[in-house]
């Protein structure tokens, strides 16, 4: 499979985890964000007004369906206006960006931020760690108290994106899994798989209960799942951390095989 194939379906896959979070909140979590999405150019464009974390109005999936042009950047951009939203995050595969890019970007005032490390490994057999936390998958009983792990172990407000995150929780396609220490949920994370791909789209753990193998773990049990299945490719994304080693999350999907398939540079806009 080629090169640009794989980056295709990983960004693809990824685009779909975001579009599931969002479009998967209730009216009130849709209120409370100022939530609005659209499908564009093969890719999708998700808009939060309100959203202090600046982290869910996001575009991402493009250049496969159809290139990255100028005009394309443009309605992006002009979504975002129109929904009112203060900052957004597009992402685009290093290998879809025109030669023009440079051009495109300036024009639309789009500024670097960080970069991202898409990772990525063939589907087959994990070993699971071993941990005293128990890791089970998550119904909808429990999808509240899950979606509060989650979105706190980001450090990320719960009003509105906890809301948010628990509407995935027994929809098609996805799984969610917590990590247990005796009653109490301490970690939580989610499976989506769309087509050949499973993508790992958040996993987070509580500060006080880190380094006892709770995301080993459940990147473990998500793979497992995945073969099971028959997914191809397990995906998943994080930040590149300014020192070499220093991102626990990518350390932990580098032990279990994820190998790092390349960079992508956030490209952020402001109005």
């Amino acid at each position: 499979m080629s090169w640009d194939r794989i980056a295709e379906l990983l960004e693809l896959a990824e685009a779909e985890a975001v579009w599931g979070y969002e479009n998967a909140a209730p009216p009130s979590a849709v209120k409370l964000l100022g939530l609005a999405s659209k499908r564009l150019g093969g890719g999708v464009v998700l808009a939060a007004r309100n959203d202090v974390t600046n982290y869910w109005s996001k575009a991402l999936g493009f250049g496969f369906e159809s290139p990255v042009t100028a005009d394309l950047v443009a309605e992006i951009t002009g979504f975002y206006r129109e929904q009112g939203a203060p900052f957004a995050t597009l992402q685009f595969a290093p290998s879809v960006l025109p030669p023009d890019w440079d051009a495109i970007r300036e024009k639309e005032g789009l500024t670097e931020g960080g970069t991202w490390m898409k990772v990525a490994r063939l589907a087959g057999l994990v070993q699971s760690p071993e941990t005293e936390l128990r890791i089970a998958e998550v119904g909808a009983a429990d999808a509240e108290q899950w979606a509060s792990v989650l979105v706190r172990g980001f450090g990320m407000p719960e009003e509105g994106i906890a809301e948010m995150a628990a509407g995935v929780v027994g929809r098609p396609g996805w799984t969610a899994y917590g990590a247990w220490d005796g009653d109490e949920l301490v970690a939580a994370a989610s499976l989506l798989i769309t087509g050949q791909v499973a993508e790992f789209p958040g996993a987070s753990t509580l500060p006080g209960h880190r380094g006892r193998g709770a995301q080993s773990a459940l990147l473990a049990v998500r793979a497992r799942q995945a073969a099971a299945v028959g997914a191809k490719w397990l995906s998943a994304e994080t930040g590149k951390p300014e020192v070499e080693g220093a991102n626990a999350s990518l350390n932990n999907m580098l032990r279990t095989g994820f190998e790092i398939r390349y960079e992508r540079q956030n490209w952020i806009w402001r109005p």
